[in-house]
């Protein structure tokens, strides 16, 4: 069984994620709603899922195997994860510079805005969900497959990773957000964590929005939310203040 959500744009191409998991039930979840929502129903991007055990031969539509050297678990077979890969490269008829395929593994690079800005702009991706003990690392090594992974922690696969990751890319798509210049004040896009924000009512519990926000000086405002995001990161993220505060050497 292959469950597909495919939309288009106005231009007839929208960007696509590919999944590939033993879990398309799982799809598209969290997707469904809010900005990643709005804008799958609007056809700003699209979701392919596609179920693992279609590309296996037998009876019991088998995808693993008994780790080689012994030891607990389970681990995806590389014959089974090929096939499904060459299915879709020819699918997609894409190239890994302008569709990369990335395997979803807590031994992965850990993922970062940076990451999803880029992701956002290629055509596409591929994601592919890791399970049990994780894949045969031989068709990792074959198809030249960078693993990435959401934090230092593991889950029981891959498939709220990539929800995760697709979430943050889809939104940096252009026409998914509004107001595009709220992207830019965001944490992580310059580096920083971003300031604390306020609204109504002007006092609660007698705490107060301070001053400079509202004293209709864009420059005193700009300021304090300069300060504040350093102050936050340096206190928080020394290893983000670190890089702040020497670009050079990143």
């Amino acid at each position: 069984m292959v469950m597909k959500k495919n939309v288009r744009n106005k231009t007839g191409v929208s960007w696509t994620a590919q999944i590939l998991t033993l879990f398309p039930e799982m799809f598209p979840g969290a997707l469904a709603y809010s900005l990643s929502g709005k804008a799958l129903t609007k056809n700003l991007w699209s979701l392919d899922v596609v179920n693992l055990r279609d590309y296996s031969s037998d009876d019991r539509k088998t995808v693993d195997g008994p780790p080689a050297g012994g030891g607990a678990g389970l681990i995806l077979r590389a014959d089974i994860v090929d096939k499904a890969i060459n299915d879709l490269k020819i699918k997609s008829n894409h190239h890994n510079t302008e569709w990369p395929i990335i395997a979803l593994s807590p031994r992965g690079q850990v993922f970062n805005q940076k990451m999803a800005l880029n992701f956002s702009k290629c055509k596409g991706i591929t994601l592919i969900c890791g399970r049990y003990e994780g894949f045969d690392e031989r068709v990792l090594e074959f198809h030249s497959i960078p693993e990435v992974s959401i934090g230092d922690f593991i889950m029981s696969g891959g498939e709220i990773a990539a929800q995760v990751l697709i979430d943050s890319t889809v939104r940096l798509i252009p026409q998914v957000i509004g107001n595009q210049d709220s992207l830019v004040e965001e944490s992580f896009s310059t580096g920083l964590l971003e300031y604390p924000q306020y609204t109504n009512p002007r006092i609660w519990r007698d705490l107060h929005i301070p001053e400079e926000l509202l004293s209709g000086h864009h420059q005193k405002v700009r300021q304090w939310r300069i300060k504040k995001s350093e102050e936050l990161t340096k206190i928080r993220r020394p290893d983000l203040w670190i890089k702040y505060k020497n670009p050079s050497k990143n």
